[in-house]
């Protein structure tokens, strides 16, 4: 029989007074609206297991946030009940404790009184507390034997747990669930009795799984584990049969792999970074925005998550583990590389979950081996996992294409068991000013990349004297790896892989998941007020404007966005105008203000105008389309409706392949004219039937066009530069890897003569993508003396890219190329 627990609400109070001297909570969804609850209708509050001090807890922030009290009495037709919760389960056994579900009296009540009538409904809000949050560990047969379900001496382990985690205690609340929904099904009473209490228990482990993530191997089991599978076993008999040597040498080598691998992950080094980190984001920053992170939280109890957002810094995994743990969610385990294996370091990152992976490993089949084994144990288990898919931080502020090795490792992981579902979360982490900015500055200039070093962190944080303004975390819509797969090989299902998948289809699949993951980064990009003046004033002459000028371009970039938002996932400012984002921009002394007697002039110097083009890069992909657009009019006065549409049809392959847009061609039309429309109505353009034309020169309307239409110009005079090429070198005469050369040396020659301040502009990856991307859509061939060859439609993109270029620059092309005007 239920028996609650029963105290005066006198010493009920004093108790939970007593308590939170000591206990410090944080607290997931107790809202009304998180919790979908109706004020009309009762609500009773569930915990797993039988605990005062959880109850204390749970009345203490229902009390808080303003929510129906648990030690209280719940009323409703039919219902009289002394207090609003019951437990799922309760101990039994003096020594050896253990949980056993149950049917509370009280929940068999609510039952009945539903049941019998049909106008009452009860609310049941699962609530879980979580003491310190440290999952379970498998570091010895004595605690595997007393793990969750045999506890020693429980109450007293209580005790222990809240003095020792209780100033890190998490309390999760969820969605309530209807009562009458379930009883409406007409199942007989024991039968929703069984259901209800399967529909906890199996919410409240999918809610231990997110938080906490699964049980924890002792490293030196699970390094046990690796080296003893079938196919790690298989590669070690081969290598010593291969290489001559003793069995015994290959298996030490393969151990030997796994410990330089294998992650040590540590509760205490957690806490020690949460607290130290807590510290460092308050003295650099003025705050960490987040957001869409309620679809991860969903995700989290009954998929593998693997997180893979971009890489701007090496901050990046620390900003998104520290946001995870304080957003409820389990750490993941972090894919670095083993430069960051440093002497202290090293050790920090390893037992916060790092796990170490050398840069290149295809020919090192034992290597490789262990790799696979150990990430096809963490994904098969549930650890949530974490990789930048684009190998290594970005130097230009741009989503770099991304390198498919770990993305495949996890296809064909997933492809030899695919009993746990996979969601990828791409995540989009930028800053309003970067910790490196004065490393990237000198690689910008085309400075070696230095080995990282301990003293590199140390000096970073000890330099810092200035804000750095707010950094961001946007996490992008999830994709589902088993729907993926469905798409793009509905087939799948139906092979045998075995332990080794390698099907014929991997290298494109892969491809286009990396493709597709990029392209979500993007779409959860963050407009910030650093970004969005540096998109502007980089647009201007001499990277200066009238301070009441450049309040009218911010101004009108925010209105275009808010017009044609390019995904629900983005975000940007909120009640900031022109105004307050040049004094914000200002304050952290990235563009400088000139006073005059006609007012003040915003300008940036030199130094950072280079920098400013790593934080335009941040959003260049949002403003593609209607840069295209206005680019379009810089050389014309009018054109028809559909000759805008023909000519980014031709070139919108390109932008996307480079900037990983979002839209597949077959949308472009409409993403087309809905941007028309939008400028349009914005004065940009007038609309005179099917032709479109530019407003006068000198207006507010044709500045703003014309600053619009700047930020894209680089990317079509790269595309010119390598198509005037091809054409001087003529088809069949030149091979990709010289004409990338080719392309930027005069790259480099266009931004000396012409003052192009932009050191991505000569990147040569750009180059050669664009020349990948050229022979994907048929415009270029390699022949059989590995030569490009191609035919008349590359003089058709030549004439289009000519349309939209400034003639000076057209003019030193051709003085170089001899292409033909």
């Amino acid at each position: 029989m239920d028996k609650p627990i029963q105290l005066s609400r006198f010493l009920f109070n004093l108790l939970r007074r007593l308590m939170f001297f000591w206990v410090r909570t944080r607290v997931q969804n107790n809202t009304v609206e998180a919790l979908g609850l109706d004020a009309d209708k009762p609500v009773i509050y569930v915990l797993q297991s039988r605990s005062l001090s959880d109850l204390l807890v749970l009345d203490r922030e229902c009390q808080k946030a303003g929510l129906p009290r648990p030690y209280t009495p719940l009323t409703g037709q039919a219902i009289s009940e002394k207090h609003a919760y019951f437990f799922l389960a309760r101990p039994e056994g003096l020594f050896l404790t253990r949980e056993r579900m149950y049917h509370s009296d009280r929940l068999v009540r609510l039952v009945n009184a539903v049941e019998t009538n049909h106008d009452q409904d009860v609310q049941i809000v699962p609530v879980s507390v979580f003491w310190g949050r440290a999952p379970d560990k498998e570091d010895s047969p004595l605690k595997l034997l007393f793990a969750w379900n045999y506890n020693v001496g429980s109450r007293f382990r209580k005790f222990l747990a809240i003095l020792m985690h209780g100033r890190q205690t998490l309390v999760h609340f969820s969605p309530a669930l209807s009562l009458r929904e379930i009883v409406d099904e007409g199942q007989d009473h024991n039968r929703t009795l069984r259901k209800i209490g399967r529909i906890l228990r199996v919410h409240f482990r999918q809610i231990r799984a997110s938080v906490l993530g699964p049980d924890l191997s002792h490293r030196r089991i699970l390094v046990n584990s690796i080296i003893s599978s079938d196919t790690v076993r298989k590669v070690i008999t081969e290598q010593a049969e291969t290489r001559n040597i003793p069995l015994e040498k290959a298996e030490a080598k393969a151990r030997d792999y796994a410990r330089e691998i294998v992650s040590d992950f540590s509760h205490s080094a957690i806490r020690f970074l949460d607290i130290l980190l807590t510290w460092f984001w308050n003295k650099i920053y003025n705050g960490v925005d987040i957001n869409h992170i309620e679809p991860v939280r969903d995700l989290a109890g009954s998929h593998e998550l693997i997180y893979v957002p971009c890489h701007r810094s090496h901050i990046d995994y620390l900003l998104l583990s520290y946001v995870l743990y304080h957003k409820g969610l389990q750490p993941p385990h972090i894919a670095a590389g083993i430069n960051l294996n440093m002497p202290l370091v090293g050790s920090l990152l390893r037992r916060s979950g790092a796990f170490f992976m050398r840069r290149s490993f295809k020919d090192n089949p034992l290597y490789t081996a262990v790799f696979h084994e150990y990430l096809h144990t963490l994904f098969t288990r549930g650890f949530p996992t974490e990789y930048f898919v684009e190998g290594g931080r970005s130097r230009t502020g741009r989503t770099l294409r991304p390198k498919t090795g770990m993305l495949s490792i996890t296809l064909r992981s997933f492809l030899r068991d695919s009993r746990k579902p996979i969601a990828f979360v791409p995540v989009y982490i930028g800053y309003e000013k970067l910790l490196e900015v004065n490393t990237y500055l000198g690689e910008l200039h085309g400075k070696t990349k230095k080995k990282e070093s301990p003293l590199d962190i140390i000096r970073t944080v000890a330099g810092l004297k200035n804000s750095f303004g707010h950094a961001y975390v946007n996490f992008g819509e999830p994709i589902l790896l088993d729907q993926f797969l469905n798409q793009v090989q509905p087939a799948w299902q139906a092979q045998d892989y075995g332990d080794n998948p390698r099907p014929a289809w991997l290298w494109d699949t892969t491809n286009q998941l990396g493709t597709l993951i990029a392209s979500r980064i993007n779409s959860a990009a963050a407009i910030n007020p650093v970004n969005l003046v540096a998109m502007v004033l980089l647009s201007s002459p001499r990277h200066a404007l009238g301070e009441e000028e450049l309040v009218i371009q911010l101004e009108a970039c925010q209105e275009l966005l808010a017009k044609v938002p390019y995904n629900s996932h983005t975000t940007q400012p909120v009640g900031m105008s022109g105004q307050d984002m040049i004094r914000y921009v200002e304050s952290m002394k990235m563009v400088y203000r000139q006073t005059d007697s006609l007012g003040d002039i915003i300008r940036m110097d030199d130094r950072n105008a280079v920098l400013m083009t790593y934080y335009r890069n941040n959003i260049l992909h949002l403003f593609a389309i209607p840069s295209l657009i206005s680019r379009m009019f810089a050389n014309s006065h009018a054109i028809e409706q559909q000759e805008v549409i023909n000519f980014c049809r031709i070139l919108y392959p390109y932008l996307k392949s480079e900037l990983f847009l979002q839209w597949d061609i077959e949308a472009l039309d409409e993403i087309v004219k809905h941007w028309l429309s939008a400028m349009a109505e914005a004065g940009l353009l007038t609309v005179d039937g099917t032709l479109l034309r530019r407003p006068e020169s000198g207006s507010t309307g044709f500045i703003t066009l014309t600053i619009l239409s700047r930020p894209i110009q680089q990317a079509l005079e790269r595309f010119y530069v390598v198509i005037s090429l091809m054409l001087r070198n003529g088809s069949g005469e030149v091979d990709a890897e010289s004409l990338e050369g080719q392309s930027r040396d005069m790259a480099q020659r266009l931004s000396i003569i012409h003052g192009l301040n932009a050191p991505e502009f000569f990147d040569k990856t750009l180059f050669r993508h664009f020349i990948e991307e050229l022979q994907h859509n048929g415009v270029v061939r390699i022949n059989a003396d590995n030569q490009l060859e191609f035919g008349e439609e590359i003089a058709v993109v030549a004439r289009d890219a000519r349309r939209v270029l400034p003639s000076e620059i057209r003019h030193s092309i051709l003085q170089v190329t001899h292409a033909g005007s």
